[in-house]
């Protein structure tokens, strides 16, 4: 996988830089769209950025953290051609790859713990898309608004 792009909000700032570093020491190349301290700021900031950069291709994917995931998951998904996908599991990380194409990965860092949220991003970028045409079918659904 190419470049993977990561972001957080001050809520989700640490578990965004273990997961950083996480994916550096596994051989990603990462770029960070921020936020770069604990210091308040507004996740819509940074996940559009992010959502702007996978969509165009120049990042394979992204990940982004807030306190629940939730925001950034909504935020992302305004950008046309995204598939966020809030996940807590790692069985949900799965299936989103394997049937929604999913191509950011959201995540809450006040509700996943760091080891977690590690095997979460392991499970996310390992799955490929299935293909399956009815998997196909339902993901141009979304597509067509």
């Amino acid at each position: 996988m190419g470049k993977i792009a990561i972001g957080s909000d001050h809520g989700g700032f640490e578990l965004k830089q273990m997961l950083a570093e996480h994916l550096k020491k596994e051989g990603y190349e990462v770029v960070d769209f921020g936020c770069d301290s604990p210091a308040s700021c507004d996740y819509p900031d940074i996940a559009h950025p992010l959502a702007k950069a996978v969509a165009a291709g120049e990042c394979a994917c992204g990940i982004l953290v807030c306190g629940t995931g939730i925001g950034m998951c909504m935020a992302a998904n305004k950008e046309p051609g995204i598939r966020a996908a809030l996940c807590g599991d790692v069985y949900s990380a799965k299936l989103t790859r394997e049937h929604n194409d999913a191509n950011v990965l959201t995540l809450g860092a006040r509700v996943v713990g760091p080891g977690l949220a590690e095997m979460i991003v392991d499970t996310f970028l390992a799955t490929p898309f299935s293909g399956d045409e009815r998997h196909m079918r339902r993901i141009g659904k979304i597509e067509q608004r």
